[in-house]
């Protein structure tokens, strides 16, 4: 009996994270201005801190939200669209930040309708741990492209998903179909 291997070494650095805060949060030594009650270890309130979009994987920069790719996808064009204040409650954002919000996630799903086309979306908020909330800190919605078949047998067989784009090709797809 044969097999293939399936290589995903970004895949170690999530397992490896697993127990240790913030979800992705990469140790940065530079010094980065927050915004007022941000926590410097949450990914997110890095990304809005840097300007370094390309090295964050940041696609869009509201005036009140963010949005980055997911390091560790459900599926190809996994987004997470969150406020820039570090808010865990949705009782917490402001009527502008929820119409930005709401505006941007649908700006995203016509956005990878474009570079994508999906068949569909999962779109939703884990709010708390208990919820699924991987950094239940800072409230942030997830945006996944779906298509038939997607749930293939790998995820049956080996608790595996084979996302088929890397990172950098999607950001560098995504950002130049937003400059359009």
């Amino acid at each position: 009996m044969t097999h293939e291997q399936i290589w995903a070494p970004w895949r170690l650095a999530y397992i490896q994270q697993e127990g240790k805060g913030a979800e992705g949060a990469e140790p940065d030594h530079r010094e980065l201005t927050f915004l007022e009650g941000a926590e410097p270890s949450c990914f997110l309130c890095q990304a809005v801190a840097d300007g370094e979009d390309r090295r964050r994987y940041v696609v869009l920069r509201g005036e009140r939200s963010i949005t980055v790719l997911n390091r560790y996808p459900y599926n190809n064009g996994h987004l997470l669209v969150a406020p820039c204040p570090h808010r865990a409650r949705l009782d917490e954002l402001s009527g502008s930040e929820q119409s930005e919000l709401a505006e941007v996630i649908t700006r995203m799903v016509g956005l990878l309708e474009t570079v994508l086309s999906p068949h569909g979306f999962n779109i939703g908020l884990n709010l708390g741990r208990v919820a699924g909330a991987g950094l239940p800190g800072h409230l942030h919605w997830h945006v996944v492209p779906r298509w038939s078949g997607d749930a293939n047998f790998m995820s049956t067989l080996a608790s595996i998903r084979v996302i088929p784009q890397s990172l950098e090709a999607l950001w560098e797809a995504l950002t130049t179909e937003l400059a359009r």
